[in-house]
Formats: structure tokens, C-alpha cells, sequence
């Protein structure tokens, strides 16, 4: 068996890299870190590596040409917005992600940022915290029962809201173009056009990747056609909402509020207008945070990666048309 691989990982949101570390080393493989994890250093340690795992920092055209030996290139995570997968796949390079990962927590963390907004609770607790009792702070608060949500994307997160929010009383209306609409009826939901789904919604939930499709899907004009009472919850990716338009409809009330674990910066800037209005509940995007849920990334994440090297099938495979290719670099018996 050889003994040398070497796999690079650009960055990690968790305090050890001792799980991917293990997982790797069983079947001989190095696992290196980098300092930065920007594009100059990754240049730097991608000509020698087999393999690269990667959670946020972008791997990009230039660092996958110069990943002569690579394999496989690994997200910790289930987008793909950081990775070139054109480029890879031109390469013969393999993709894999983790699609099944924090499914339970981001679809929590949705409800929860929903309630916080709807309840108030924030709002209610920064003007404690200033000496205000008032339950009066901001405007009047409506039944959650009875209300609609809708859904933007169907995959397993998008699904996974539908019990949870059905269990408030919610009515759920699904747009995702390429799902079924018996598919979205057996999971209690009924599928809408977009334009549908923004009069109707009095929550909106975003769970569908970043794509050119999907980039400032919400900017200007949606938010007009959006109920003025409804709330905006975005779980997914901070691109998809136009951060400049979303502040102008909160500020003019074209819309009742938001609640926003992604942002099209993160960090934010200091002075980002957005951070000072009273009916926005932020988080720093941790949706997808739990212990049990960052072990089973690392783990899995690894495994994948694992598998290339060692000729088998990865669990995931994203960019599939790469197996067909005379130019794959992996040796799948």
C-alpha cells in the first residue's frame, strides 16, 4: 500500500483536525494544514499534494492547475461555491461533499431564527438588557398558527423544515423548479411559482445552494412583492440575498424582518447598516454547529477522500461526468 499520500486541508471552523488526521493516517496518508489557507500559500503546497480538503477558503482554477498529483478535492461541507468543480473535472480531478451533513441543525436553527423573529425574542431581550420592560417594543406580534411558509430549495434541509414547521401550524408552499411536485406533496408540502410563493409567504426560508441562477435571487424587486408583515430566514448563503436591497426593505418596511445565520461578507463590516436595525436577528453562521454534527463532517469528509486514494468510490461524488474522462487521475479498481 503506498504510504506517502499527502492531503492538504486549506481551513476548518473547529478546534482540532485530529479526527481527519486519524481517518487518514489509516491508510498511510499525511495530513498537512495550512497556515493561511490563501491563494498564494495554497499555490505553494498544492503541487505536491494527492488531495485537498477545503471548508471555506476558495479553491480556484489556478490552485487546482497547479495541483499536478491531485486526486481529489474534498468540501467539508455540502456547497460548492468555493470550489471550481469545472476546473477540476477538466482536470480529472474528483469532487466530493458531505450532502447529508447537519441536515437536523440547519433546519433547526431556520425555526429557530423563524420564532426569534415572530416572537420577538431578541428584540425583546437587547431592550431589557437597556432597562426598557415594554412589551410593546417593535411592532404588534401575530399567531404563528395558520400562517404559510415557503420554502426556496428542496433538498434534504428543505425538506427537513417541513415536519417542524407543519408541527407550529404552518401551511407550506415548496418553489424548487426541478423537484416533483408529488415529491413535495407526499412530504405535506404543495409546490408554487416563485412569484407565488412571494405574495403568499409569511415567512420565506432560503435552503438552495449559490449559484449564477441563485445570486441576489432576492434583491429589489422581491422584496416589494413580498408581503410587508412577512419575515425572510436565510440559512444557505449570504449571496443569495442582496444585502444593500434587503437593508433598504427592512429600513422602509417593505418587509416585517429578517433572521440571517449567512451574509454576503463575513465577517461583516464594522459598519455594516444592516447590524444597526432593530428587526434583524444575526448569527454567525453556525446553523450548522453541533459536537455531533462537526465530528460526523470531519469524519466523513475525510473518509471520501480517503476512498479516492485507496481506488474505491467515494459516498459522494458531485461532479460524476469526471469518472468517464481518459484524464482521471484516480484509480478506481
Amino acid at each position: 500500500m503506498q504510504n506517502n499520500w499527502k492531503v492538504l486541508i486549506t481551513d476548518y471552523a473547529w478546534p482540532s483536525i485530529e479526527p481527519e488526521r486519524q481517518v487518514l493516517a489509516e491508510i498511510g496518508a499525511e495530513l498537512i494544514a495550512a497556515e493561511t489557507g490563501e491563494e498564494a500559500e495554497l499555490l505553494t503546497l498544492a503541487p505536491t499534494m494527492d488531495g485537498i480538503l477545503t471548508c471555506w477558503k476558495p479553491v480556484r482554477e489556478a490552485v487546482i492547475t497547479s495541483a499536478k498529483k491531485c486526486q481529489v478535492i474534498g468540501r467539508c461541507g455540502i456547497g460548492l461555491d468555493n470550489i471550481d468543480v469545472e476546473a477540476a473535472t477538466e482536470h480529472g480531478i474528483v469532487v466530493t461533499n458531505v450532502p447529508a451533513y447537519c441536515v437536523d441543525e440547519v433546519s433547526d436553527h431556520a425555526m429557530g431564527l423563524l420564532l426569534a423573529c415572530a416572537r420577538k425574542i431578541s428584540r425583546f431581550d437587547r431592550a431589557i438588557r437597556e432597562g426598557r420592560w415594554d412589551q410593546n417594543v417593535g411592532p404588534a406580534m401575530r399567531r404563528i398558527r395558520g400562517k404559510t411558509l415557503g420554502v426556496i430549495g428542496f433538498g434534504r434541509i428543505g425538506r427537513s423544515i417541513v415536519p417542524k414547521a407543519k408541527a407550529f401550524g404552518l401551511t407550506i408552499n415548496v418553489c424548487s423548479p426541478r423537484t416533483a411536485p408529488e415529491l413535495i406533496q407526499q412530504h405535506g408540502a404543495q409546490k408554487v411559482s416563485f412569484p407565488e410563493l412571494l405574495g403568499t409567504s409569511d415567512f420565506i426560508t432560503i435552503h438552495a445552494p449559490l449559484t449564477p441562477e441563485t445570486q441576489h435571487l432576492f434583491s429589489d424587486a422581491e422584496f416589494l412583492a413580498m408581503k410587508p408583515t412577512a419575515f425572510l430566514i436565510n440559512t444557505s448563503r449570504g449571496g443569495i440575498v442582496d444585502t444593500a436591497a434587503l437593508t433598504i426593505a427592512l429600513r422602509n418596511g417593505d418587509i416585517a424582518g429578517a433572521g440571517l445565520d449567512v451574509l454576503e461578507t463575513e465577517p461583516p463590516n464594522q459598519n455594516e447598516e444592516l447590524l444597526t436595525l432593530e428587526n434583524v436577528v444575526v448569527t454567525p453562521h453556525a446553523a450548522f454547529i453541533s459536537e455531533e454534527s462537526i465530528l460526523d463532517l470531519e469524519v466523513t469528509a475525510a473518509k471520501c477522500v480517503a476512498q479516492v486514494l485507496k481506488g474505491q468510490l467515494p459516498e459522494s461524488v458531485v461532479n460524476p461526468s469526471v469518472l468517464e474522462q481518459p484524464n482521471l487521475r484516480a484509480n478506481f479498481r
